[in-house]
């Protein structure tokens, strides 16, 4: 029998089934939309190939699904490369602290880079990762975004193509969680705090 119990971190461990859906409130954008959109994105990255190698850099964990699909649909030669930096913890309020937990590899002097995110709230994250990644002088550099939400901003920074613009809520879903459930959603949907 699985209910929601609190652990160390103070988030609720999901143990039966009826709690974990009771906190899908609704489906914001679906699988359908997701593909749909993956497909344009997919053609935008493709038009940077110029004959030089382009890498999709993946912010972990929640750009991870859309990474795979992304990296799917892409047509033209390109590498992976995976960062993680953290911004939210166990909660469902940023902690207003990022820390680059994992770096990339390889020499991104030779790549046009396409960061590939999940997310972008108040843009904290994402404004340090793509500024220490111009210090390393790629080719190009781009940001793709699955969901922007522009109300939460705090920094100047604006991704090259965001799919979707949502309005203030916590969502979850294709990747974002909520105490490292919710994930494997195939759909975005907003979390019940209730």
């Amino acid at each position: 029998m699985w209910i929601f119990e609190i652990h160390k971190k103070g988030v609720k461990r999901v143990k039966n089934l009826n709690e974990f859906h009771k906190k899908i409130k609704r489906v914001l954008i679906t699988e359908e939309q997701i593909a749909e959109a993956i497909k344009i994105a997919s053609k935008r990255i493709d038009a940077l190939y110029d004959g030089r190698p382009i890498l999709l850099v993946s912010i972990l964990k929640g750009a991870f699904v859309f990474m795979a699909d992304i990296c799917r649909a892409v047509t033209v030669p390109c590498e992976i490369g995976f960062m993680c930096a953290k911004s939210y913890y166990a909660g469902t309020v940023s902690a207003g602290a990022v820390k680059i937990t994992m770096d990339l590899e390889q020499d991104i002097s030779k790549y046009h880079v396409v960061i590939v995110e999940d997310i972008i709230d108040t843009g904290r994250t994402l404004n340090d990762v793509v500024n220490l990644l111009k210090t390393r002088n790629p080719i190009s550099l781009e940001v793709i975004t699955l969901l922007d939400k522009p109300s939460r901003r705090v920094v100047d920074f604006k991704a090259d193509m965001a799919l979707f613009t949502i309005p203030d809520h916590f969502v979850i879903g294709y990747g974002l969680d909520c105490g490292e459930y919710y994930r494997n959603l195939s759909y975005i949907a907003e979390y019940s705090e209730e």
